[in-house]
Parts: structure tokens; sequence; C-alpha cells
């Protein structure tokens, strides 16, 4: 190289170094997002750029630089392959078609910690969950992402370090969890998620003492749990008894009399895990005290003055005389009764009060006065129209007479030494009672009246229809004594009322696939509600399903998961509804699989469940989008040794096109919204494989393969041209890779054109010129397999004299191959 083009050269390196280090600073780069071992950056649009190199360099790290490159087309990228919690030098440089940087950026950055990993979930509570993880190097924090499996909860919780806490759960629920680590830098990637359920409920504990050495404990069913375990100590007492039950009722006996007693509950699930524990405390009913001391008070007003020892346990007492008078006292051992009528052969009994309740009464002591008339009349119907008139037993006396009369006029008597007597009673009438007590001296001289209403008579015909999903309608016939009736509807955890003068009712807002016990209860003012009405069961329309996710299973094939709220042999059906079809696919269980659909296609999609009782409301549509179409058919052209020209038909569905040309010397790839890309960097005499990425408006992807493609022989280098004495010239080259291919020479000159032909391996060719002193373009194109010459390889231009030298003077270089 002469010292003119050498200075050249140095003036050139020059000012482009000058206009790299002039452009550094118009162009912007940010920190986008960063991960545990990726880096996503965002930078400003630089004019004239053509491509983009992004490099990350460790800093204060003996590992190797990681770099990507980008279009032009492009402001933001993501490197991958980085290492955890560690400072990266990010540097942009924005490149021209000639590679040379334009602009030039820089920014440093921290990537994520390293994903930690869950060791164990469980739940100690109903309402969270414990996870215990690995902690990993470089975090400052970490979260703990929550997500219930039915996707109606999602929750993220902070937490400084292994165990962490998840709270505001429901109970017995599944959750999925994962962790992530964070550090100045941002969060790493969710851990593999574990799965763990929440402990169920403790059970909502109901006690009372039924008798004074006895609590009965009660409570409802705690949803999901097979056992429950119930602990009961005494007040002062370190002596503990543990049950164990799958009922929902525990009797303790042998218990003390007035006494307080603690039961801890705790209910357990199917998996053997302990829920949360409820404690209640009872005391058990007071032992009967004695009667010590009776006496009547003389005076205006008969008084009887009572006695009796006190007891354990006891707030109150209450003394009764057998013809129903009694006193009460709060802290003391006695109470007075007045007045006290009649000549009567009574007696007396006390009975102790505490908040379980009463006492069995003490021991009866008698006293007598003067008779009278029996203070309590009642009517009792212990089964319908048995009906009996009732009364306090009257001392002295020899017999009865009770009258019964109906308030449509018809009458009844009876005479008995008994306190009872019966009748027949009807359904929805009112009867009036009065009883007179005999003996030698004649009859009482007053008596109470008491009247007796009858409950309503139950309606016989009751209907029942389902006239919407969650919708029944009652009707039945008027039914005599009912100002009122009371429609239910019950099923497990729930009732639901309707209350009207009509004999018709609509029952809505009803749980679907749900069997309601409905019962129609006529009322009245006077005597209530009858409760023995015949109850009458129907269910309710299925529940809509919901659906959870579509996934594809094989190009035409997509699995639909749904869920299944109804029960077991209730059929589900999926409709896809499509601008031109419709397709559907039928299941008894979660999944089913909608087959023969097209490519790049929507479609709605909803579930329907179907039982023997109706149909339910479609559930919310999700939108099927396939994947768009392979292109028919993919061509590649050479344009150049270095680059080719790949056309593809058009495809239903695809908006935009990734297409690569692999090899094992490197790729090609360009993304476009035509069916037609210019592909640079191809290396010569190689074999490519072919594929193409179609892509949808949305982003859903079709990967579709086609017949590979070989790139034309390299075109020969280092051509020179010699002028032999023998009056004959001589081309000479050097053929780049395997020497396999036949050659072609081609001399163009001003008198005369020239061609030789030579074979694999030869690196020359001999030519016998007409005249000398002549001026030739030289061209040397390798021959492919196929016989057709690379047309591509570009010529040299020679001057030949016919004196001196006998090399020939390069008078112009054609341009040459990026390769």
């Amino acid at each position: 190289m002469g010292g003119t083009q050498f200075k050249m050269l140095k003036l050139l390196l020059l000012l482009t170094f000058t206009e790299i280090c002039a452009a550094e600073n118009d162009i912007s780069l940010s920190v986008f997002a960063v991960t545990s071992k990726s880096m996503t950056v965002q930078w400003s649009d630089h004019t004239g750029a053509s491509s983009y190199k992004i490099t990350a360099t460790p800093k204060n790290s003996p590992e190797r630089p990681v770099f990507a490159h980008f279009g032009g087309n492009v402001v933001m990228g993501s490197v991958n392959s980085l290492s955890p919690n560690t400072v990266y030098t990010m540097q942009l440089d924005a490149m021209d078609n000639a590679l040379n940087v334009l602009s030039r950026a820089e920014t440093e950055e921290t990537t994520a910690p390293d994903v930690p990993s869950i060791e164990k979930a469980y739940s100690k509570l109903s309402n969270s969950i414990t996870v215990e993880f690995t902690e990993v190097s470089g975090a400052t924090s970490y979260i703990l992402r929550a997500q219930s499996v039915s996707g109606s909860f999602f929750s993220e919780t902070m937490v400084r370090g292994s165990p962490g806490t998840v709270v505001q759960l429901e109970p017995y629920t599944d959750y999925r969890l994962s962790v992530m680590s964070v550090n100045t830098g941002g969060r790493s990637q969710p851990s593999f998620p574990v799965q763990a359920r929440t402990v169920v409920t403790p059970p909502e504990l109901n006690a009372t003492s039924p008798a004074n050495n006895t609590i009965l404990v009660t409570w409802p069913p705690v949803e999901h749990a097979v056992l429950y375990t119930l602990c009961i100590i005494r007040e002062g007492s370190s002596s503990r008894h543990k049950v164990n039950t799958s009922d929902t009722m525990v009797t303790f006996d042998d218990l003390q009399p007035g006494t307080t007693y603690c039961i801890k509950g705790t209910a357990w699930d199917s998996e053997g895990r302990a829920g949360d524990d409820l404690t209640v405390c009872m005391i058990t009913r007071p032992p009967s005290p004695d009667v010590t001391y009776i006496q009547l008070s003389p005076g205006r007003s008969l008084a009887l003055s009572v006695y009796w020892g006190p007891v354990q346990g006891a707030d109150s007492y209450v003394a009764w005389t057998s013809n129903g008078q009694n006193c009460s006292s709060t802290g003391q051992s006695y109470c007075f009764i007045s007045p006290v009528e009649c000549g009567q052969n009574l007696s007396i009994a006390v009975t102790a009060y505490n908040r379980a309740g009463p006492s069995s009464p003490s021991d009866p002591e008698d006293y007598i006065t003067y008779p009278c008339p029996p203070e309590n009349i009642w009517v009792t119907e212990p089964s319908a129209g048995n009906c009996s008139v009732v009364w306090d037993e009257v001392p002295l006396v020899e017999y009865y007479t009770a009258f019964i009369k109906r308030d449509d006029g018809m009458e009844d008597s009876c005479n008995t030494t008994e306190t009872t007597c019966p009748f027949f009673c009807m359904c929805g009438y009112t009867y009036l009672t009065t009883v007179f007590p005999y003996n030698q001296a004649g009859s009482s001289p007053t008596a109470h009246v008491r009247n007796y209403t009858t409950i309503p008579c139950c309606p016989q015909d009751v209907s029942i229809n389902l006239v919407s999903t969650e919708t029944l309608e009652i009707m039945w016939s008027p039914v005599k004594g009912a100002e009122l009736y009371e429609t239910t509807a019950a099923q497990t955890d729930d009732v639901i009322h309707c209350n009207d003068t009509a004999p018709v009712c609509a029952l809505s807002d009803l749980m679907c696939d749900t069997a309601y016990s409905v019962t129609v209860t006529p009322c009245s003012d006077l005597r209530g509600c009858n409760r023995t009405c015949k109850a009458h069961t129907h269910k309710t329309a299925p529940c809509a399903p919901d659906i959870l996710n579509m996934t594809q299973v094989s190009n035409s094939t997509y699995r639909v998961l749904f869920t299944t709220p109804n029960s077991p042999n209730t059929n589900y059906t999926i409709k896809a509804t499509g601008r031109l079809d419709t397709h559907t696919c039928h299941s008894r269980n979660s999944s089913c699989e909608l087959t023969q659909l097209p490519c790049g296609s929507t479609y709605e999609v909803i579930a329907v469940a179907t039982t023997t009782v109706g149909r339910s409301l479609p559930g919310y549509s999700k939108t099927l989008e396939t994947g768009p179409c392979c292109p028919v058919s993919v061509h590649v052209a050479q344009v150049t040794q270095a680059m080719t020209n790949v056309t593809w038909s058009a495809s239903r569905g695809a908006r935009s096109y990734i297409t690569t040309l692999m090899s094992s010397h490197g790729h090609a790839k360009c993304h476009t919204l035509d069916t037609h890309c210019l592909m640079g960097c191809i290396t010569c005499g190689t074999n490519y494989s072919v594929n193409l990425e179609a892509i949808s408006s949305t982003g859903h992807m079709s990967e579709c393969k086609y017949r590979g493609f070989s790139s034309s022989p390299c075109c020969p280098t280092s051509i020179k041209l010699y002028r032999r004495a023998n009056n004959t010239l001589r081309v000479y080259w050097r053929s780049l890779g395997p020497q396999i291919h036949n050659h072609t020479v081609d001399l163009y000159g001003t008198g005369a054109n020239y061609t030789c032909n030579t074979a694999a391996g030869s690196q020359s060719c001999d030519i016998e010129e007409g005249k000398c002193g002549d001026v030739y373009r030289v061209v040397v194109a390798p021959v492919g397999q196929d016989g057709i010459k690379v047309s591509f390889c570009q010529p040299r231009t020679y001057s030949v004299h016919c004196l001196g030298s006998n090399a020939g003077m390069v008078i112009h270089r054609g341009r040459r191959s990026l390769n």
C-alpha cells in the first residue's frame, strides 16, 4: 500500500471515530424491567439506524458479556442468560447498514435475585397459610403470592424472610402459592407453585345442661369436617376428658351439680388436619334443695312461709304450690306465698335456678287449707283431633264436670274423677272450656273459662312448578282457620320464606341444582302455625358452568376445561359459535374437546348444563382464537452472494410473519407484515432450513416448516490476469470453500471476447490472445450442480500492454461481497 493510500485510510478512520463520539449523546437508554436472568431495556429511536446492538457486561465479574441484535424499527428489547443479583452495564449501539456505530448510550442496573423454592406450605388457622422457603443471596425481601384454585382470589404479601404467612383466606380452600425474591433491581420470577389448603373452621359450640349432672354440647356441622374433638375440664381442676365423635352432639354425664365446666371443640378434615378451636364454659344445673320448714301465717290475709336449705351453684329459688301459686327468692333461703285461699289439701316444692336452668323440684311437702276451685285449666292436643281439657287437682273433690263449647254452637261435657277430659277437636275451630269441681258440699262458686283454638288445617293439593332456573311457584286451595300462609323452601344451610294471605306463593333467588323441601304452613293469630304439614321436595335447575381454560390439543382440536358445579348426572354442552360455523361437544366430566376447528378462525364459546329438571342459564362466554394458517408455499431466490429474497403465499388469520433461514454457520431472520422479505448475511455454498412463523393480531403463533434451501457456490477471489510470452493470456484465481465446482472464465475486450471452462479443482485458465494491447473485463464464476453459472460474481478490469511487464494493470475492481 502506497503512502498516499495509508494517509487517506487514517483520515477516514479519524473522521469515523469523531462522528461516533459526537453522536454518543444523541440516543437515550433506560431499563424497563428486570428478572433473575434477563433485562429489558428501551431506547429512543435514532434517525438512520438500521439495527441496534445491546451488550450486557457484568460489573466486577469475570463472566463474559451477553449481547443481542434488533432491527431498526425496534425500540425495546431483552437480553437473556444473565446471572442473578448482578450489576450489569447495558450498552446500546445504533448502527447503519455497513455496521458503523452511529450513536451509543449506557446505563447500569442490577438483575433480580435468584428464584427461591418453597420447601413446605401448611395451614394451622382457617384464614391463613404459612410458607417455608429457601432464602436466596442478595434478596432484601420476598413476596408471597396466593391464588385460589378457582381463580376468585389473588393476593401478594411482602415478608422479610422465611417463614411467611398469607392471611385473609377462606376456610378449607385450595390455594396455589409461589414466592418471589426482591432486591433494588426488581423481583425474580415466581417459584414453582405449590398447592395448600386452609384448615376448617372451629365448631360453633352451644352448651346446655338438661340435668344437674349432665352438659349437652351441640353445634352445626362444620363444612368439610369428618371428625370433632371435645375436651372438658372442671373449673379449678387440672383433670381433662377428651371425646372424639363424627356426630354434632355430645353429652357429658356424671358431672357435679352447680359446677362450671369449660369445653374446647376442634374440627378435623378428611386429611386428618385439625382446624381452629373454640372454647365455651357452662355450669350444670343446681342440685334439688330440701324444704326444711312450712308455716301458715294467720291474719287478715292468709300467707304461707316456706324455708329450705341452700344448694351449690344456685342463683335463685322458686317455691311452687300444687295449685300453681309460687314465690321466689334471690340470696335468701325463704319466701312467702300470699294470699292462700280456700280450704285446700295441697303440697309445695322448691326449685333452684341458675343460668343453666332449673334443678329438679324438691320432695313435696303437704299442707291443707279450705277447698277452692282449680286455678289452672288448659287444653292439650297430643295428636291432631285428640284434645283433652286438663286442670290442676283440687283437694277434697269427689268428681269434676268439664264443659266444652265450639265456636259454631256445638257443645259437649264429661264427668270424671280425674283431672283431664278428652274430646274430639277439629282443625280450624275455637273451643271454650270450663271445669267445676264437686264434693259433698257442692261445686265451687266460680270457675275459670279457657278458650282454645285448634291449629289451621293443612292444605292437601299443593302443586310446585319450576317457572325459572331459580324460582318455584307453589299453589294450593284455601283451608279453614288459616289467616296467613307461611311457605318455606329449605335445604341444608338455608331457608327461604314467603308469607302471604293468598293461596299462592313464588319463592325466588333459590340456589341452582339444589333439592328444596317445600312446606306450606297455615297460620292464625290465636293458635299460631300448623307445623305438622307434610313437606314436598322439588329441585331447581342446574347451575351455569364457567369456562376455566381452553388449550390446543392438535392442529384442529381444542380442549375446554370448565367447572362442574352440579350433581354427577349432569350433562354439559360446550358450544363454539363462529362467523360461518358452529361446533359443539358434550361431556359429564369437567372437560371436552372441540374438533375440526379450522385455522385462523375466532369463536365465542359458552357452556350450558342440562338435567332432568331443566336447563341452566348459559355461563359467561370466552373467545377462542385458533392459530393462523401456514402459507401454502414458500419460495427462496438468491439475489446476490450474501442476499436472498423469500416470498410466500398469504395465510388466513396471520397479520405478520417471522421468516428464518438456519444453517450451521448461523441464521438470518426477518419479521414483516408483507408476504415477502429480503434477507442478508447469507453464506455462500451452505444448506439452509426454511422456517416460518405466522402470527395473528392477538399474538397467536403457528410454526411452519418448509423444504430446505442451498445458497449458490462462492465467487472466487484474488483474480489476476497475466500476459505470457507465447502470446497467450492466463487468468488466475483462488476458490473459497471446497473445490468441487467447475468454473467459467469470460474476458470481454474492446476487440474480442474470450471464454474458457475449467474442471473442479482448477485455479487458472489460459486463453490465446488475438492481439496485444487491449483492455479486458474479466469475470470468473463457479458453475452450480445444476449446470447454471452464478450470475452475480463481480468483474475485474485489466489493461494488458504489448511490451514491458507481463502482468496486467488493474484499472477497476468490481464491488466485493460482504462475504
